[in-house]
């Protein structure tokens, strides 16, 4: 079965949000907001429970935050406006991109390492969930939170704004590094929900595969997880049949076309032929 391609949103004026995308792409605006960010020195607050960050940022850096879809507006000022982050976002904002620093709520400036150590107190989760959010979106794919779909995230082909999400993604655990860890898809039933809830929101169902050897104790171990992507789509009978019924009544009706024909051809000739034996019948008789 085919998958469904990208759902773009109309704009009130008939603008062509494809093109827009097309004209705008989102690992450009990312590499914008990066070196943005890198040169104000950005720093984002943890708040108390130390998974979401708040991220203070001028007008410029908003405006770039919200074209590649990170966090959302906690509060705005004229001067200054403040992006709360998911774990997951300020992770990859400080690790991957190196484009901000992370501090304590007591100005205390946290490594790269204490982040990562914090983060998989707080969630258990997170090496894998860090994993899959990070895989997509060195894809340029626009990830956000999940949970009203129930799945782990939902990707975008671009802002949310101008395009629906294409895919419900779930994360499963693999390996001796997670343990007995799999929060979900453990039984048939929990497929056959996510196929129904994604199904039911038009989403393709896309699971990602973590696996990994040795233990998590580092950020370094990121590198040697492997990431599978696997998309999953309901099998109707219904359609499966109709797919294949049709060809085979295009090839029964070129049958009959050909019968058709070739019952057309003999009739031809049987006609010429009962007028030959006619005039020779007829030039036989005048002779004598």
């Amino acid at each position: 079965m085919d998958l469904p391609g990208p759902r773009w949103k109309k704009g009130k004026d008939g603008k062509d949000f494809a093109a827009l995308a097309a004209a705008n792409p989102m690992s450009r605006i990312v590499a914008e907001l990066q070196a943005s960010l890198r040169d104000s020195q950005a720093v984002a607050i943890l708040s108390v429970d130390g998974g979401d960050a708040i991220l203070a940022v001028g007008p410029h850096q908003a405006a770039l935050l919200n074209r590649a879809a990170f966090g959302s507006v906690k509060h705005a000022g004229e001067e200054r406006q403040w992006f709360q982050l998911g774990p997951e976002e300020v992770f990859f904002l400080c690790h991957a991109l190196r484009c901000i620093a992370v501090e304590t709520e007591n100005k205390k400036r946290m490594g790269e390492g204490d982040l990562w150590d914090l983060l998989n107190s707080i969630s258990e989760p997170f090496p894998e969930m860090y994993k899959a959010y990070e895989h997509l979106r060195f894809k340029n794919w626009v990830v956000r939170s999940g949970k009203q779909y129930g799945a782990d995230f939902v990707a975008y082909r671009h802002h949310p704004a101008l395009v629906h999400s294409e895919f419900a993604v779930t994360v499963v655990p693999e390996g001796k590094a997670f343990g007995t860890r799999c929060g979900s898809l453990q039984v048939w039933s929990d497929l056959l929900c996510k196929l129904r809830a994604s199904g039911s929101v038009a989403k393709t169902l896309l699971v990602l595969t973590i696996s990994a050897e040795n233990k998590c104790g580092s950020s370094d171990c990121l590198e040697k997880m492997i990431v599978h992507e696997r998309t999953i789509t309901r099998w109707i009978p219904q359609q499966c049949r109709e797919q294949q019924d049709k060809p085979c009544r295009e090839e029964a009706s070129r049958e009959e076309q050909d019968d058709t024909r070739e019952g057309v051809v003999f009739s031809y000739w049987g006609v010429i032929l009962s007028f030959t034996i006619l005039s020779s019948l007829l030039v036989y008789k005048l002779k004598f």
